[in-house]
């Protein structure tokens, strides 16, 4: 039975092919997706590692939260601290780290490297051991910087040249003094550093006199844990903590590892989609070969083969295929991966260098996923096969589906398809993240029945075309009796395309729903013409505030300030604002009392409001970060959104208590309004700094819709994966059909039916079996689409579901599309037969 098996795989190569090919697709998707991560990973962590060559010991500041009302305080790493470090036995060189967001623009005024990944910070003395000098000296004073090599290449640096740098808003023009090397992580990743003395890093990040960081590298024959227990007696437990640098790098390595592992578990997530359609191309392939083959089966059987030995030697095909598929597959994924880290950088994206990790646990994951997948798509079709009895197969009586079977499985499939539809309609009652899981559960199970249900939706359907097909005369009908003829196989063709058709369009509708909302939100919350923030996120130094408030034409301006506070033992964020301005400056929905800030006035959103039992009028204690106490009134009530929320008060009342004031944003409105000229007067009082975003309503909506943009369109590219083995499915499955109506297209030819008949009639088949799975996909996709925007909607007070037709009616012509492309060798090779021959065939 083995040999028989094999003989039968190199029987039947040709027909063979596409279920390699869709086997070894997913299986590229799935090693490629391994090989990316595991070597972007590796590389990150080799970097991160090298980064902690020079501290065998880090001192950092103790966060404390007293019990009573006060607000947690970071103690602060002084040098009296950092001579008692550098004093404790084993203890080599102790050097004192000061860090923070500092963006240096190229010479074009752009931003350098990523927002995120552009770093500043200190330079230990003269010759600092962590980062040393190629060229220049090392900076002193508050005009001179030092930057990394690779910034100064990138940007065409050299010592001597001035350079623009922002740290928290306003614009520095220091000289370069000096260029070193590093291997810091991020500016592997393509980020920038800039290196000030000491004290201009202690000032520019608000650490005047402390530092963030002690680092110390131990004295020759001295350990790490050595040196840890004898910095721990000389520091003060409740002030700073001590760690290892061996424990950073695994901290870090473990950090690398879980930021990798969501990006990861995406792509996989699409690989198994990619899988899961080709399990229907796999199952339809040996479903065929199987159906061909009965008499042969049979003839096993009635020489002595058992049910088992047949089922195991249609398996026996399936391993092979399997495995030669994962090997392809596997081969094809380590090119995906390699291809995936050169595309990083056309992106922007710019990682350490390192070598293609292909671990053991890639390779066997490739191979098993291969053989599994293709054995268990063919279990079913062998077990089949196996049920048909010998004499009734020798007969050429094919076992066809009974009318139990097929109530059985019409009945089975509406069960599915009705719980789904049930969970997925309750999961939309639920709110946030508890309505995530149901919903996916009922999306599930909804997907499951209607493929269950697809053979019995096909005739309806199908038939809605017929007077589309009329057009083509005989073609035309014989297309439709053809698509219907083994609703069980159409339905497994449709079945692939559907499925990439409902997640292509599901994201499509949120995405278009989600900018409506974000658009009417920005209209609808925001008065102001311009909204100016760090491009980074970080926050804005106070003076920005005021340099705008002196530009002509600026007739009001209120800065976001953030601070944290005590409200009955729960810890509160305070939304700081200028209280006579805000009013002009936003339109958000009083629910209760008035919008008035001012003084011990203030404004709380709804959700707030009602966490804490509070309504206008009413009046709390509230504990600032500096300790001190104080009786607020809520004057209103308003309704919040994602862009404004929380307590919102006045500044002079907040700013008094905080040590470190900045801004997270400045809104501002002008006399003529939003204008490219007004803008730009805006940057240029801000000295054109490549950190600060100035953004009017549509910029916000604008940004955002870009960064959904790019998330739908990696959706999309991934998803093609799917939508491409899609297509091997239909060329296979209208491949398999004209080798078996070899005789009937014959007969056909021998009646008058020309070969651009036969032509015709194989594409327009190929086209009603495609438009039939576009059908379901889009109707699908757009209930899911409505499902998850009503669970959205109940966080998103402006969500509006949009049903994009426009896009929809691309993805039914795409369908459409794949339906005749994927019958151009199929048709081809049905108008190709000769006559006699195939009306001889078997």
């Amino acid at each position: 039975m083995f040999r028989t098996a094999l003989r039968n795989v190199l029987a039947h190569k040709a027909r063979l092919l596409m279920t390699v090919l869709a086997v070894m697709l997913g299986v590229a998707f799935v090693s490629g997706t391994l090989v990316f991560t595991n070597t972007i990973s590796d590389a990150y962590q080799k970097s991160s590692a090298k980064g902690f060559d020079q501290v065998d010991v880090a001192v950092r500041p103790k966060s404390q939260e007293d019990r009573g009302d006060t607000v947690g305080k970071e103690h602060k790493l002084t040098r009296p601290l950092l001579d008692k470090v550098a004093a404790a036995p084993g203890a080599g060189t102790a050097v004192g780290v000061v860090n923070g967001f500092t963006a240096i623009a190229g010479k074009d005024g752009k931003l350098i490297g990523g927002g995120f990944q552009s770093q500043g910070g200190n330079y230990w003395g003269t010759d600092d051991p962590r980062y040393p000098l190629t060229k220049g000296h090392a900076p002193h004073g508050e005009d001179e910087v030092a930057i990394d090599s690779e910034t100064a290449r990138r940007a065409g640096y050299k010592v001597g040249d001035t350079v623009r740098i922002s740290v928290d808003g306003p614009v520095l023009n220091p000289t370069v003094t000096g260029i070193f090397t590093t291997d810091d992580g991020n500016v592997a990743a393509g980020g920038s550093l800039a290196l000030f003395d000491t004290a201009t890093a202690q000032r520019l990040f608000h650490s005047v006199g402390s530092y963030d960081e002690i680092d110390v590298k131990a004295a020759a024959g001295t350990s790490q844990t050595a040196l840890r227990a004898a910095i721990d007696r000389v520091v003060p437990g409740d002030v700073a903590s001590t760690t290892t640098g061996r424990q950073l790098a695994d901290d870090q390595a473990t950090q690398i590892a879980s930021a990798m592992s969501g990006m990861k578990t995406g792509l996989l997530v699409f690989a198994g989609i990619s899988l899961f359609v080709g399990t229907f191309i796999i199952a339809n392939t040996f479903t065929m070969l199987v159906a061909q083959r009965t008499k042969e089966l049979a003839l096993l059987r009635a020489v002595g083969a058992s049910r088992r030995q047949v089922t195991r030697s249609v398996l026996v095909e399936a391993f092979v295929v399997g495995a030669v598929a994962a090997v392809a597959g596997l081969a094809a994924g380590i090119g995906i991966g390699a291809g995936m880290r050169s595309l990083m950088g056309t992106f922007g994206a710019t990682v350490p260098d390192g070598p293609l990790v292909v671990s053991p646990g890639t390779v066997g994951t490739a191979l098993l996923v291969g053989v599994l997948v293709t054995m268990l798509a063919a279990w079913l079709p062998g077990r089949r096969a196996a049920k048909i009895p010998p004499v009734a197969a020798m007969s050429s009586v094919h076992a066809k589906a009974t009318t139990k079977s097929l109530v059985l499985r019409n009945t089975l499939g509406a069960l599915l398809a009705a719980a789904g539809v049930a969970v997925v309609l309750y999961a939309t009652t639920l709110d946030g993240s508890d309505g995530q899981a149901p919903m996916g559960f009922g999306a599930v199970l909804l997907i499951i029945g209607v493929f269950v249900l697809t053979p019995l939706l096909s005739r309806p359907l199908i038939a809605a075309a017929a007077p589309v097909l009329r057009v083509f005369g005989i073609s035309g009908k014989l297309a439709r009796q053809n698509s219907v003829r083994n609703p069980r196989r159409t339905a497994a063709t449709a079945s692939a395309l559907m499925i990439g058709l409902t997640l292509i369009t599901g994201m499509t509708v949120m995405a278009g729903s989600l900018q409506k909302s974000i658009d009417k939100m920005a209209s609808s919350a925001i008065r102001a013409d311009y909204v100016v923030s760090m491009a980074n996120g970080n926050s804005l130094s106070p003076d920005v505030e005021k340099k705008l408030a002196g530009v002509d034409g600026v007739t009001d301006t209120s800065s976001l300030r953030n601070a944290p506070s005590r409200i009955d033992r729960k810890t509160e964020f305070l939304t700081g604002v200028n209280g006579p301005a805000i009013t002009e400056l936003t339109d958000l929905d009083v629910t209760d009392g008035s919008f008035q800030v001012g003084g011990t006035r203030v404004v709380v959103d709804k959700d707030t409001a009602a966490s804490h039992h509070w309504k206008a009028g009413s009046r709390f204690t509230v504990s600032y970060e500096d300790g001190k106490k104080q009786r607020l009134t809520v004057a209103g009530v308003y309704e919040g959104n994602e862009m404004i929320q929380g307590i919102i008060l006045d500044n002079a009342t907040l700013s008094p208590h905080q040590s470190d004031a900045s801004d997270m944003q400045v809104m501002l409105k002008t006399s003529h309004g939003a204008s490219d000229a007004t803008k730009d007067r805006l940057e240029k009082a801000l000295g054109d700094n490549p950190a600060i975003k100035v953004q009017d309503k549509q910029d916000l909506s604008d940004g955002i819709a870009q960064m959904f943009t790019l998330i739908l369109n990696i959706m999309y590219g991934l998803l093609a994966m799917a939508v491409v083995v899609a297509v091997l499915g239909v060329i296979n499955t209208l491949a398999m059909s004209v080798f078996e109506r070899s005789q009937e297209i014959g007969m056909l030819r021998a009646i008058g039916l020309d070969r651009k008949g036969i032509k015709r009639m194989v594409r327009l088949e190929s086209l009603v079996i495609s438009l039939f799975g576009g059908v379901l996909g889009i109707g699908l996709g757009v209930f899911f689409g409505w499902a998850a925007g009503e669970l959205l909607g109940s966080r998103m007070s402006t969500y509006e579901l949009v049903l994009p037709w426009g896009r929809m009616a691309v993805f039914l012509l795409l369908a459409a599309t794949v339906g005749v492309l994927a019958a151009l060798w199929p048709a081809r090779r049905a108008a190709r037969l000769n006559m006699l021959t195939a009306i001889k065939s078997e």
